[in-house]
């Protein structure tokens, strides 16, 4: 089976409130990364899970009514941060990134897109039509940013839905099947409902054999899925549906605790963080 190298990046990050990540923490603002990862697969290349923050995310930002999506996250963006810097420190030129797979279109998640113009988008049909569809308000008031999707994305996009399925490892059950992005087994796509219309995770074999598990904003820590404390009902029905987010999130608690060695990575967990690659002194 082909194996991966995976890195981490820290593309940035936002301040909220902490009781809307986790039910019942306090009032004061925290931290929270916004993550990507970069996959070094040995015959299609590089690739990025999401891209994280992005200077574009502030130009986008700035009439109304996105300028709301700034008001409600303010965001702190080092200027060593933005994915298409750190992958060019890395040994690769944004040109040379073969695949983006986005999670979801929310601005945080997306903002760096137009740096990789080459790059196949993977991506689920039903993420898409939230860029497309509605007013600026209604797509502000969902955390969407139009503008950050490429002029060309239906052209580049790969759709989830049209992809082969595949049966996950044992490892990750209670999730079953996936879609198979190149036939290999290296990188599977897992529709994680809830959060958001067309919000997927992404489980890659690492070259150490072990299961990486992306899993975007399905939770926002690995502290909260051990735990079982997952967040508001406020939160989750603003953006997605309580519902599905609380299924999704206790099978999660449930993957975990049938395989706590299993790397779960949040998008915006301060311990997947800690793994991130370090920034340079320039």
């Amino acid at each position: 089976m082909t194996r991966c190298r995976v890195r981490i990046l820290r593309a940035g990050a936002c301040r909220h409130p902490a009781f809307m990540a986790r039910r019942g923490a306090g009032l004061n603002p925290v931290v929270f990364p916004s993550l990507v990862g970069l996959i070094e697969h040995p015959l299609e290349g590089p690739i990025l899970f999401d891209t994280g923050y992005d200077p574009a995310f502030l130009r986008a930002t700035e009439p109304f009514p996105e300028r709301f999506y700034r008001w409600a996250t303010p965001v702190e963006l080092d200027p060593r941060e933005p994915a298409s810097a750190q992958v060019r420190r890395l040994g690769h030129a944004p040109e040379d990134i073969t695949a983006v797979v986005i999670s979801h279109f929310h601005g945080d998640h997306v903002a760096g897109l137009h740096a990789f113009p080459r790059a196949r988008l993977f991506c689920a049909r039903a993420g898409l039509a939230q860029v497309r569809g509605g007013d600026r308000l209604g797509r502000v008031r969902r955390g969407v940013l139009a503008g950050l999707a490429p002029a060309d994305v239906e052209a580049r996009a790969r759709y989830f839905e049209d992809l082969s399925r595949t049966t996950l490892p044992p490892a990750l059950a209670p999730f079953d099947s996936g879609a198979d992005l190149f036939g290999d087994g290296s990188l599977v796509a897992v529709e994680l409902p809830g959060h958001c219309p067309g919000h997927w995770g992404l489980a890659v074999r690492r070259e150490d054999d072990a299961l990486e598990f992306f899993v975007a904003d399905a939770a926002w820590s690995t502290a909260a899925v051990r735990e079982a404390a997952p967040p508001p009902a406020f939160t989750t029905a603003v953006l997605g549906e309580t519902a599905p987010y609380r299924e999704t999130f206790a099978r999660l608690h449930q993957l975990w605790a049938a395989n706590p060695d299993l790397t779960l990575t949040p998008s915006h967990c301060p311990e997947a963080a800690a793994r991130a690659e370090p920034l340079d002194d320039a």
